[in-house]
């Protein structure tokens, strides 16, 4: 990697995010291998599931033998989201690499997501992360805490971005290994992502926020994602063919197109590690997968330009 190639890690979460949020239940071989098939493309980093009810989620109560198929993937970081210490106990014994509780800024959100308010959700960290500390260290997987509706809600409005920072300072305090910002409903523009990251970085350290899950729901997703990677974020979500939102948020839709967000990094010279075409080729197994749900993405519709054979647009023969 040159200095002029910066290398951002996209990280899936269609398994995860994109499932949890359509009503059609995709058959468990059917998502085995298309976590496969986008570890071979190069995707290094899936968010293969979530540890909650079955009930609550029908479409993800395979997570667990998800996880370990997953695990055996070579290269993989396998990581899984849960509501709750005994979310983080089954991702546990089920091998999750990284594990992400996610605490909504709006109360009310979290009220609806989680059914909890903030300090019981602190409290559900405390045992997470006592939990963690009595694994062997190289059997604890990374612990995130994700700051849901960092950027406004659906259900609340406007958040305060004092209140953004004040709950990542706790979280840290608390013990996780880093926080993570998401924009659950869409509502974040590339100056205010700017302004908040710079300012939750002030108050845990730059190496605690490394990453951002964003939302096209008013089409700036993309342009969010490079206002990002402008303050030195590294990891960015995405979800293959947009699938995704949030359940309990009305209107928040639109997950960035995993595979418009790679083309634009690859094209720009940064450096993912993913092979755009094998990548579109994914698309086909969720496709057949998925017959009744809609895919998203400009990409995969106009094809890659005429000449274009990477890595970052240059024509092979001009390498």
């Amino acid at each position: 990697m040159s200095e002029h190639s910066p290398q951002i890690l996209v990280s899936e979460v269609g398994p995860r995010d994109g499932l949890q949020s359509i009503k059609s239940i995709m058959p468990t071989e059917a998502k085995k291998a298309w976590i496969a098939a986008e570890a071979a493309a190069g995707v290094r980093e899936i968010e293969v599931g979530s540890f909650v009810p079955p009930k609550l989620l029908p479409q993800l109560a395979d997570t667990a033998e998800i996880v370990a198929y997953a695990r055996t993937i070579p290269g993989l970081t396998v990581a899984a989201l849960v509501p709750n210490l005994k979310g983080a106990e089954n991702a546990v014994a089920a091998g999750a690499h990284k594990i992400t509780l996610p605490l909504s800024v709006s109360e009310t959100h979290s009220l609806k997501n989680l059914r909890k308010t903030h300090e019981q959700v602190f409290e559900e960290v405390r045992g997470i992360v006592e939990l963690l500390r009595g694994l062997p260290k190289d059997q604890r997987p990374h612990f995130e805490g994700g700051l849901s509706t960092a950027f406004g809600c659906t259900l609340e409005g406007p958040v305060a971005e004092d209140k953004v920072v004040a709950l990542a300072a706790r979280l840290m305090a608390l013990g996780c290994d880093e926080v993570g910002l998401s924009d659950t409903t869409g509502y974040a523009n590339p100056a205010q992502l700017q302004r908040l990251i710079r300012l939750v970085r002030a108050e845990v350290g730059e190496q605690a926020l490394t990453g951002v899950h964003l939302h096209n729901t008013r089409g700036l997703g993309l342009a969010n994602a490079l206002a990002a990677l402008e303050v030195g974020i590294t990891t960015l979500d995405a979800s293959l063919g947009g699938l995704g939102g949030c359940p309990f948020a009305p209107g928040a839709s639109g997950n960035i197109v995993t595979e418009d967000l790679v083309f634009m990094l690859d094209s720009m010279g940064f450096d993912t590690g993913i092979d755009v075409q094998r990548l579109l080729g994914v698309r086909r197994i969720v496709i057949e997968a998925l017959p009744d749900e809609e895919m998203y993405g400009f990409t995969p519709d106009a094809g890659l330009p005429k000449g274009y054979h990477g890595p970052w647009g240059i024509p092979a023969h001009a390498a």
